[in-house]
């Protein structure tokens, strides 16, 4: 099976498509943010509830 895009805002090569991958970057970007900064909110012990160390916030921000 194949699949086919009919979508120009997302066809590459295009100035539509650049432009929306930019700004898909950019919503990337500030997600990981979010995280990191909330995740760095948290104590240890709450770190250690939910399986994470100070040095995985990083790692697990970067996912997003």
């Amino acid at each position: 099976m194949s699949a086919y895009n009919t979508n120009p805002a997302l066809a590459h090569g295009t100035f539509s498509g650049v432009t929306a991958r930019f700004f898909g970057a950019i919503a990337a970007w500030n997600d990981a943010r979010q995280t990191r900064n909330e995740l760095a909110k948290l104590t240890d012990r709450e770190l250690d509830d939910i399986g994470l160390t100070r040095g995985d916030i990083d790692r697990v921000a970067a996912r997003f």
